[in-house]
């Protein structure tokens, strides 16, 4: 007795390599944005290397003020830029729409250069400080609704 087994074949559809993929907008906004916040802590960097070579202080801050207060600048952006960044990509991930990325964005750099101003000039309050904290905590708070909003619905 002859066996014969048939096998079904399921066609698939592929995308060919070479056809270009466009990003959506969102995500060119999250580029944009996450570039500016790279850019800012490079130039805060090079505010406490300058810092560090006038004062000529290699580690730490030297019990000198305006070095305690170069190295919390940089510490402040570096505390809450990456995760606004991040944020900022999981929105473009998700879908949510290129100009809430951009507004998030905006205030975020936006908040983190008011704080690092007013922080560099100033140990106490200051209006950029109070400017810087409240736009960045705008910025969280839009970016924390916008990704619960598209993650439940």
């Amino acid at each position: 007795m002859e066996s014969t087994s048939s096998s079904t074949h399921t066609e698939t559809t592929t995308v060919p390599v070479t056809q270009d993929y466009v990003l959506p907008p969102a995500a060119h906004a999250a580029a944009l944005w996450s570039g500016l916040g790279l850019v800012t802590l490079l130039i805060l960097a090079g505010y406490v290397i300058s810092r560090r070579q006038k004062h000529k202080v290699l580690l730490g801050d030297g019990e000198v003020p305006e070095m305690t207060r170069a190295t919390r600048v940089f510490g402040n952006a570096t505390e809450y830029l990456p995760a606004g960044m991040a944020a900022l990509v999981a929105m473009a991930v998700v879908g949510v729409g290129a100009w809430v990325v951009h507004l998030v964005g905006a205030l975020l750099i936006a908040g983190r250069v008011a704080h690092a101003y007013g922080l560099s000039r100033s140990e106490g309050a200051s209006p950029g400080r109070m400017a810087g904290i409240g736009l960045t905590f705008v910025a969280f708070l839009l970016a924390a609704l916008a990704l619960i909003f598209h993650g439940l619905f």
